[in-house]
């Protein structure tokens, strides 16, 4: 069957106010719009829409027939999002399977609450996800080299001191200081131990932190302009530490999000975090993949709980090469992202419609005029541009809907579906739901 979802956006601090609203043709209502989950997560079940005047859930149908509706005759293992992101979340790691199912049966025989805002298990299960852009998407993600961190907090100290602020400098000074002498994992675990420890000069160089950068965008200080001139500035990352230090002062986060790589992402580009890789994510518009989880553990950047001794025993403190994380191909119109974990990979459609000239909107030169894919196990597809039709071969009216941008359908398993009008298609499945897709 194919049945249409839908949900209420989540109202996080970080979502944008129009985003969603846009994708959705919903009025806009003032208020943070960060999050539509799609999916079996309890946290935040999709609806079956406009089903009957009671409202299910999409964990309601999976228990309805399970063995038909579910996975293994269980919810669905992945958890499909629409991301808007309009201020910086917070730094976060998740766990990998062990330590998800160790922390979750630790925290339950302590008796925690599991809403209690000191919770940091909520659920015994490992979060992988995956992020394609929609817009560009500003991220940090995994560790960079040491050296390139060393030499931005040398910069700050170097124009915290032209500015007056010395005990700042001196904390910025002492940062650096911190990222030699050591095994490099080491190193990063050690300071973000170090940044939470609340050093009074940590504190100092947090604070002037703020009036340096101001300094900065405005060129007051004569450093600034030396350090363009010999090419030793990254504007994206003083844009970014500037964006940090507005949205969250003081924070000892903003100084470890210079120990990470800083990735703008190109609308169709994507990044993948297994377990253990600190990151946030900036800005942007994205669809997300992850493994029906909400564990996080925090770094900084955030009013919520953050228990720091606990990250440093679960992330991973090896430097990333590359945090983007390459698509395949697999025909005309059609790119997957399959990261090697079972509980999910995310495939991307783009139709023309047969009459429709090659390269008008999203009808680009890469779109097909019909797309074949496997439906062995379950689907679940978001609409991101236009409109499509989605059908089975026997064409029975449960088996067929046209959606538009912003609508979502449930694709239970079975025979293989057929796409086509004018736009894109997001779809998440198993990791091994889908053979080989045939696209022309």
């Amino acid at each position: 069957m194919l049945i249409f979802i839908e949900n209420t956006p989540r109202a996080y601090a970080w979502g944008s106010t129009d985003a969603l609203p846009d994708m959705l043709g919903t009025a806009p209502t003032g208020e943070p719009q960060a999050e539509l989950w799609l999916g079996t997560h309890p946290g935040s079940p999709a609806h079956v829409a406009k089903a009957t005047p009671v409202q299910h859930t999409l964990i309601d149908l999976v228990e309805s027939d399970p063995e038909r509706y579910g996975v293994d005759g269980g919810p669905l293992p992945f958890l499909l999002k629409v991301l808007a992101i309009g201020a910086p979340l917070s730094l976060q790691v998740h766990p990998n399977r062990e330590q998800a199912a160790e922390g979750f049966a630790a925290e339950e025989a302590a008796g925690v609450p599991r809403d209690a805002r000191e919770r940091n298990y909520c659920d015994p299960t490992h979060k992988p996800e995956l992020l394609v852009a929609l817009s560009e998407v500003t991220a940090l993600s995994g560790f960079r080299d040491l050296a390139n961190a060393r030499a931005d907090l040398l910069l700050l100290a170097a124009a915290a001191r032209e500015l007056g602020f010395l005990s700042g400098a001196e904390g910025f000074e002492r940062a650096a200081c911190r990222l030699v002498g050591r095994e490099a994992g080491e190193l990063r675990r050690t300071f973000l131990t170090w940044a939470f420890s609340g050093e009074p000069r940590i504190v100092e160089a947090l604070s002037c932190l703020p009036e340096v950068l101001a300094a900065a965008e405005s060129d007051a200080v004569g450093y600034w302009e030396r350090a363009v001139d010999e090419g030793t500035v990254d504007p994206d990352r003083l844009a970014a530490l500037r964006a940090l230090a507005a949205a969250h002062p003081g924070d000892p986060g903003v100084l470890v999000s210079l120990l990470l790589h800083l990735v703008r992402l190109a609308p169709g580009e994507a990044i993948f975090l297994g377990a253990g890789q600190i990151h946030a994510y900036l800005g942007g518009v994205a669809v997300e993949v992850m493994a029906s989880s909400d564990n996080v553990l925090r770094a900084g950047l955030t009013q919520k709980h953050v228990d720091i001794d606990e990250l440093c025993r679960i992330v991973d403190t090896g430097e990333l090469a590359d945090p983007r994380f390459p698509a395949e191909r697999l025909g005309h119109g059609l790119l997957a992202w399959r990261p090697a974990v079972p509980e999910f990979q995310l495939v991307r459609a783009r139709l023309r419609e047969a009459e429709a000239e090659a390269g008008a909107g999203y009808a680009d030169a890469d779109a097909a005029i019909r797309i074949d894919l496997p439906a062995e196990a379950p689907v679940v597809l978001v609409v991101t541009a236009g409109k499509v039709r989605v059908e089975r071969p026997d064409a029975r009216p449960a088996e067929v809907a046209s959606a538009r941008r912003g609508q979502s359908l449930y694709v239970s398993a079975g025979e293989p579906i057929c796409i086509t009008g004018h736009g894109e298609v997001f779809l998440a499945t198993i990791g091994d739901g889908f053979g080989g897709p045939a696209a022309r």
